[in-house]
């Protein structure tokens, strides 16, 4: 008997949700892994774990189908679009969907794509006896893009291309290569979704990425005055100043005594 292949269900629409909750329940060797209503809600399954394919739809609210598969993890579960609009096939096909299915999705139709996905699934290896999840699987997926939406449309940003956060009047500006835009997420969210390895809470206002920094520059509060490669300064906290010695390898100051 083959693995159950693991189907997140991710529509705005109950009644979508239901059909294909209601297709899959029939077809051997699937389980539904749970549903999701919207983009974001389809990241935080994957982050999750447990998903090899998820059914997706295009226009949800939020975060559009094409934006949420462009932010999935590599190596992330595969993507069937279950979609009215036929218009966006060729997009899909370009980031990579394993099919392109249309409503009324149709038994036959739906199981023939959930077989091409299963194929270009490795295998799992289950150890015996092992029923929680291991840590490699809940491990959280490093992000690849951060989707910031603008006037203009919804911008997806590498988090390499990211100098620092800062808030000034209760907004969050995000500072980029490209431009700096300001974003609805809190600097507590960005630092939950930036990986920590390089992006440091160095001041109750300020979340910064050591890699764009090109200088410290020592404040009478027993903090640094960051500036990094574009010419921005950023103030880091005399807490974190202390952390960042650490963590660089710096000799103590006298204010990191007792």
């Amino acid at each position: 008997m083959r693995e159950p292949l693991r189907v997140l269900i991710a529509d705005d629409e109950l009644l979508a949700r239901k059909r294909l909750s209601r297709l899959l329940a029939a077809l051997p060797d699937v389980s539904v892994s749970g549903e999701a209503v919207d983009g974001d809600s389809v990241l935080a399954a994957v982050r999750a774990g447990g998903v090899d394919v998820v059914l997706l739809d295009i226009h949800m609210p939020g975060l559009s189908g094409l934006d949420a598969m462009a932010l999935l993890p590599e190596g992330g579960p595969h993507v069937i679009f279950c979609t009215a609009h036929a218009e966006h096939a060729v997009n899909a096909f370009e980031h990579g969907a394993v099919d392109y299915v249309l409503k009324p999705v149709e038994a036959a139709r739906l199981q023939k794509a959930l077989e091409r996905a299963r194929a270009r699934l490795p295998a799992r290896v289950k150890a015996p006896g092992v029923t929680a999840p291991t840590a490699a699987a809940a491990e959280k997926p490093a992000l690849t893009r951060l989707p910031i939406p603008t006037r203009q449309g919804l911008v997806l940003v590498s988090p390499d291309a990211i100098s620092h956060a800062s808030l000034e009047d209760e907004l969050v500006t995000v500072f980029t290569a490209q431009g700096d835009y300001l974003t609805d997420f809190t600097l507590n969210e960005l630092a939950d979704k930036l990986p920590p390895e390089h992006f440091h809470r160095v001041h109750r206002r300020a979340l910064l990425n050591l890699s764009h920094v090109t200088r410290l520059e020592p404040l009478e509060t027993g903090g640094y005055l960051a500036r990094t490669a574009r010419g921005h300064s950023v103030e880091v906290s005399r807490q974190s100043a202390r952390e960042l010695r650490r963590m660089l390898g710096l000799r103590k100051g006298a204010e990191d005594e007792g």
